[in-house]
C-alpha cells in the first residue's frame, strides 16, 4: 500500500482528498505547512508527496527542494497557480508532476500511480507481523497461505491499514464499512466482523497483537 503525504492548508481540500484517496487504496497523512512537512518526512517514510505551493508557513518550492535533496521522494505539485513561472519553478526544484487546481480526482489518481510506477514505488505489498497484504491483488496471506477474507473483512482490514497507528472509534469503523455491506451494519455486526478478522489474522485471537483494543476508545493497528 502506497503511503502519501498531503501538504495542504485548505481543510476542505484535505478532507475531500483523504476520503477519496483512502477509498482508492492509499494510506494518507496530511500536514498544513512547511515546518510540519519537513518534520514528518524526517520521522516517517512516504512513497509520494502531494504538495501545494502556497502554505500556511513557508512555501512548496522550499519543501520540494528539501525533500528531494534529503529523501528523494517523488513530489506532485497541487496548486491554483497554473502560470508558466510556477510550473517551471516547480520542475526546477525537482517536482515529478504538476497539476493545477481544480483537478479531476480520477486524473489525480492516474497521475499518482504513473509517478509511483516510474519511480519504482508502487507499494502494492505491506505487512502486519507475519501477515502479508497485497492491495493490488486484494489478498491477505500468512506463509503463502491465503486467509480468504470476505469483502467486508478485507474492507475493514484496509481501513485499519489506511489509519495505521491511529485509534479508530466504533462509529468511525461503522461509517467506513457501511457502503459495501449487503445488509444493515450495526454495532453488534461490527463486533462479529472484528472477531472474525482477528481469528484469521492473529496467532492468538484471545490476545491480539495486530488489531488491538484501546479500552474506552476503540481499536488500532500499529504493528
Amino acid at each position: 500500500m502506497s503511503k502519501l503525504l498531503l501538504v495542504e492548508d485548505d481543510s476542505g481540500i484535505v478532507s475531500a482528498l483523504i476520503e477519496f484517496l483512502t477509498s482508492e487504496g492509499f494510506s494518507v497523512r496530511s500536514v498544513p505547512g512547511q515546518r510540519e512537512a519537513l518534520d514528518i518526512v524526517g520521522r516517517e517514510s512516504f512513497d509520494l508527496v502531494l504538495l501545494d505551493v502556497s502554505l500556511s508557513n513557508g512555501n512548496g518550492f522550499a519543501v520540494c527542494s528539501a525533500i528531494k535533496s534529503e529523501k528523494g521522494i517523488p513530489v506532485i505539485f497541487l496548486t491554483a497557480s497554473d502560470d508558466e513561472y510556477s510550473t517551471v519553478s516547480g520542475f526546477e526544484v525537482g517536482a515529478d508532476d504538476y497539476i493545477p487546481k481544480p483537478f479531476r480526482p480520477r486524473e489525480l489518481v492516474s497521475r499518482i500511480r504513473n509517478v509511483l510506477r516510474l519511480t519504482g514505488r508502487t507499494g502494492g505489498v505491506t505487512r502486519l507481523g507475519d501477515v502479508v497484504i497485497d492491495t493490488v491483488r486484494g489478498t491477505a496471506s500468512r506463509n503463502g497461505t491465503d486467509l480468504f477474507l470476505s469483502a467486508l473483512e478485507y474492507r475493514l482490514l484496509l481501513v485499519f491499514l489506511n489509519n495505521r497507528g491511529a485509534v479508530l472509534s466504533r462509529n468511525q469503523l461503522l461509517e467506513a464499512i457501511w457502503d459495501i455491506a449487503g445488509e444493515f451494519v450495526n454495532d453488534n455486526t461490527l463486533t462479529v466482523y472484528i472477531k472474525r478478522l482477528r481469528e484469521k489474522l492473529e496467532k492468538d485471537p484471545q490476545n491480539p497483537e495486530i488489531i488491538k483494543t484501546v479500552r474506552g476508545l476503540g481499536y488500532k493497528v500499529d504493528i
